[in-house]
């Protein structure tokens, strides 16, 4: 079993109308990747299409692949939390499964690894690489009390 250290929260970033089919084709067919982009994609009805076993390296967050799950939602269309509520409570059931699995793990957006250029001790929206997921990460889970 790989070593977990973060679960990653993820938004395609553009409509929660978005379908999985296209988005898989999208990474192989435009990105060229061979492995899909997350462990999970919850549709907006929030159907959760498990897309990797979690054992296996997917394409989240490159350089940290190797120690993380990713788990995405379709939708932060013009990077606005676009969450649905199915979305939320799906979102919510994974984030206290892997808590749970592994308490140690880091959760975090994506946008979280973007470099803190002001060394400031914190990543501000000006250094944001990716807006993604289009929500805070730190205050959802104190909304769901993780």
């Amino acid at each position: 079993m790989r070593q977990i250290k973060y679960v990653v929260f993820h938004c395609t970033g553009a409509p929660a109308t978005q379908k999985v089919d296209v988005i898989i084709d999208y990474w192989k067919r435009v990105k060229g990747w061979s492995k899909v982009g997350y462990h999970h994609l919850i549709e907006a009805d929030g159907t959760v299409h498990d897309l990797a076993p979690i054992f296996e390296t997917t394409n989240g967050v490159a350089g940290y692949n190797s120690s993380s799950i990713h788990i995405c939602y379709i939708g932060g269309d013009n990077w606005q939390d676009t969450r649905t509520p199915a979305q939320k409570a799906a979102l919510s059931r994974l984030a206290k499964k892997y808590k749970l699995m592994f308490p140690s793990a880091k959760f975090c957006g994506h946008r979280d690894f973007s470099p803190d250029k002001n060394n400031n001790g914190k990543i501000d929206p000006s250094e944001y690489i990716k807006f993604c997921p289009a929500f805070e990460v730190s205050t959802w889970l104190k909304e769901i009390g993780l």
